[in-house]
């Protein structure tokens, strides 16, 4: 198996620009001059890290919905613009990207990673789960969105932020043989790292975590409250082996891009003594069920008689 560059980027992206965002995405990529580059979550569309949409239980503002109208206009249509620029520029470049973004579908926002490959756009995840007050901003997706895509040398993966922490998720991933595991975040915490080389161990596979490095002053003037902290998301990039040794990072306090070379064959030297869904696994006693099926509020179904 060939040596793969992977670069993750650390950064922060232009709240409710996305002109803006979706630049600073594709010069990012170009910098990061890797086969594979990981971009953090929500990074086309924002992630509004801090700001509660003035929203208590049972009330809602007017500002408060002033400011989600601001967010969804700064969320992207999937296919859309946003998306066919960043796939001119992994044709162009001849890498793989997955990019963390808002997807806008009617008046739901979804939080997603995008997969671009040297033939462009590959696909999406929406994340399954959001976590506390991104349940205010965010739905649910469905187990109609969870692909690990054959590079041709690789099979990518990603698992959104807090997705990580979930073992069904986890394992389901597992089973479509992953090898590259994407982990754009905003968590910051000491704890993430330890996670990232959990799962790096259990699936023996590379893990590429992209968080943001995102300070009050790169939100909107009118939003940069002084009982705000400077730094709202103090990153945490990294890189880790599928036995778990940090390969790059993390990287803290500051925007950049961690690089490393992976050594594929290091994938089967990993699995030789435990592969978590073949030889170590027990299908006689614990099996895992997925429904991969697309959930729609609304089905039309055609009568005899419209037929």
């Amino acid at each position: 198996m060939p040596t793969v560059k992977a670069a993750v980027v650390q950064a922060s992206a232009p709240l409710f620009d996305t002109p803006a965002a979706l630049s600073r995405a594709k010069d990012l990529i170009r910098q990061a001059n890797a086969n594979v580059v990981v971009l953090p979550e929500a990074f086309l569309g924002g992630y509004p890290k801090a700001l509660d949409f003035d929203i208590t239980v049972g009330r809602r503002t007017n500002a408060g919905r002033e400011l989600f109208r601001r967010y969804h206009a700064a969320a992207i249509d999937v296919p859309g613009p946003e998306v066919e620029s960043l796939a001119s520029l992994t044709r162009e470049l001849g890498c793989h990207a997955v990019v963390g973004a808002v997807e806008r579908q009617g008046g739901t926002l979804y939080c997603v990673a995008l997969f671009f490959g040297p033939t462009g756009y590959l696909g999406l995840h929406r994340k399954l789960m959001p976590t506390a007050a991104e349940r205010y901003l965010w739905g649910q997706g469905d187990g109609s969105t969870l692909p690990v895509i054959d590079t041709g040398t690789a099979r990518i993966g990603a698992a959104i932020c807090w997705e990580n922490y979930m073992p069904l998720f986890r394992t389901t991933m597992y089973a479509k043989g992953v090898d590259l595991w994407c982990a754009p975040t905003v968590d910051d915490r000491d704890q993430w790292q330890a996670s990232m080389r959990h799962i790096a161990l259990e699936g023996r596979c590379f893990v590429l975590s992209a968080n943001q490095f995102l300070r009050r002053d790169d939100l909107p003037p009118d939003l940069r409250f002084d009982t705000m902290d400077p730094v709202l998301i103090g990153g945490g990039s990294v890189i880790v082996s599928p036995l778990g040794e940090v390969l790059a990072g993390p990287l803290r306090d500051s925007e950049g891009i961690l690089a490393a070379q992976l050594d594929l064959d290091d994938l089967a030297r990993a699995r030789f003594d435990f592969d978590v869904v073949g030889h170590y696994a027990r299908a006689d006693v614990f099996t895992l069920q997925v429904d991969e099926s697309s959930r729609n509020a609304v089905s039309a179904v055609r009568s005899s008689w419209q037929s």
